[in-house]
């Protein structure tokens, strides 16, 4: 069996870490080398960290060996995240051998979690940030061109970074992440995310919209977005007292323009209401896919995690989603083996898949994370081997239900966006459905360019992919 910490079935995913683009070299006195690990997020902080780095005269570098200072943007969700960024700070402390001026910072998750370790046990960096104290970075690093060891790991009830417009890094110019909210309230008993990115706040509505009326402007064509749990979005604009909901929300970003498509990540699944439902369904650029975690498909299980939904509770919103959207892509993330999971609630959760015919999962075995409610409370008490097992075995149904649901759009014809060349082929477009599916085409003598809208006909398709023809 195939050693499993995670498994994704998401094959256009490339990897955890992800360099920048090189911004003018010439125009800069001093460059950055960031990668990123974790979730999209992360990968939305790094490029508010690069807009506020190049205000400061220090500019991107997709090369690490002529950066002045080498950040990592951090995650603490999963054990293996954590082992890879340890790996890599000990590869970037050999180059400071070298390279004594070279900075090194940890950023994220892991900054607020192992400030002390990382900075004073192991000696591994220069600068520790967590997430909300990115304005602050200017100063840290002078702190730590002195010698000084800099940190700034405090939690804020307010910090959006609502006024930072992104610097997008590695960006395709089709597909572009918006950061509506910050934090999280659902106190999930395998999750640290509120004690490293601390309380839900939400943004400026009005700042979210002019994020992506200059992103149109600028070609892009789709907009994400991004928060631990979007669907609790909620801001109150204090000039008219009107109530902004997540539904209200989309419906403003859709509204900039009806050739730009609008997506979301992350959802819980006791917040994605009718009126949220009714809005993807009523405009045609909100684009007909939700990722709706369901982690355990044991009543008992779900108990533990306190997901505060039942297994019959998230069965039913399936349905109400598929009676609302008819053809709603869904997918979803799965945990293996969390304390006292018994055959019967593996089981459980095989079957909830299979109800609910997910079109992709993220699916990894448990790993107890320190500080959180079920390290504190649970024992870890299933053996390793059992989580990888059952994870395998999650793992070989979503194999079968993603090839079954690309069977199913096999003679479908779909509205798809070219996101760039195909990986495999450069004489073919790689291309995207509303539902998140990649359909690969020839690109022939049509005159398609990367951002172009297409209309395809699926004639064949793989467990990952589907394959189309150009239809007139």
């Amino acid at each position: 069996m195939q050693e499993l910490d995670s498994k994704i079935i998401d094959e256009t995913k490339q990897g955890e870490a992800l360099a920048p683009f090189v911004n003018d070299p010439n125009i800069y006195q001093k460059h950055f080398y960031i990668e990123s690990y974790g979730c999209a997020m992360n990968f939305s902080d790094s490029e508010i960290v690069a807009s506020i780095l190049n205000k400061e005269g220090i500019g991107a570098t997709n090369i690490m060996e002529e950066a002045d200072l080498i950040f990592l943007n951090t995650c603490s969700i999963r054990e293996k995240a954590e082992q890879t960024v340890r790996k890599r700070l000990t590869e970037f402390r050999k180059e400071k051998k070298n390279r004594p001026g070279l900075l090194i910072g940890v950023l994220g998750c892991m900054a607020e979690r192992l400030k002390t370790k990382l900075l004073e046990e192991e000696k591994l960096v220069d600068l520790v940030i967590g997430p909300d104290a990115y304005r602050s970075l200017p100063q840290l690093i002078a702190e730590a061109e002195t010698g000084q060891k800099a940190v700034n790991v405090l939690l804020s009830r307010d910090e959006t970074y609502s006024d930072i417009s992104p610097i997008r890094l590695s960006s395709n110019g089709v597909s572009a992440f918006i950061s509506i909210m910050r934090g999280c309230n659902n106190m999930c008993s395998f999750c640290v995310v509120p004690f490293t990115r601390g309380r839900e706040r939400s943004r400026d509505a009005r700042s979210i919209v002019a994020e992506a009326e200059d992103l149109f402007s600028r070609g892009f064509k789709e907009v994400t977005l991004l928060g631990q749990n979007v669907d609790s979005y909620n801001w109150i604009n204090e000039e008219t007292n009107e109530e902004i909901t997540f539904a209200k929300l989309m419906e403003k970003v859709a509204l900039v323009s009806p050739k730009l498509r609008v997506r979301f990540s992350t959802s819980h699944p006791k917040d994605i209401t009718d009126d949220v439902l009714y809005t993807i369904a009523k405009y045609h650029n909100i684009c007909n896919y939700i990722h709706l975690p369901i982690q355990s498909g044991s009543t008992r299980v779900l108990q533990l995690m306190n997901r505060t939904y039942t297994r019959e509770w998230y069965l039913a919103k399936v349905d109400r989603i598929r009676q609302i959207i008819p053809d709603c892509g869904i997918s979803s993330d799965v945990i293996s083996g969390f304390c006292t999971e018994t055959e019967e609630d593996h089981q459980d959760t095989i079957t909830a898949m299979e109800y609910s015919k997910y079109d992709l999962s993220y699916m990894y075995f448990y790993s107890e994370r320190p500080g959180t409610l079920a390290e504190k409370r649970y024992e870890d008490d299933i053996p390793l081997e059992v989580k990888k097992r059952r994870l395998q075995e999650i793992v070989d149904v979503q194999y079968r239900l993603s090839k079954e649901s690309n069977e199913r759009d096999l003679g479908k014809t779909y509205e798809v966006l070219i996101e760039g060349n195909s990986k495999k082929n450069e004489n073919d477009w790689m291309s995207r459905t509303s539902h998140n599916k990649v359909i690969i085409f020839p690109k022939g003598n049509h005159g398609f360019q990367k951002g172009d809208y297409a209309t395809l006909k699926v004639i064949s398709c793989n467990k990952a992919t589907l394959i189309g023809e150009l239809v007139n």
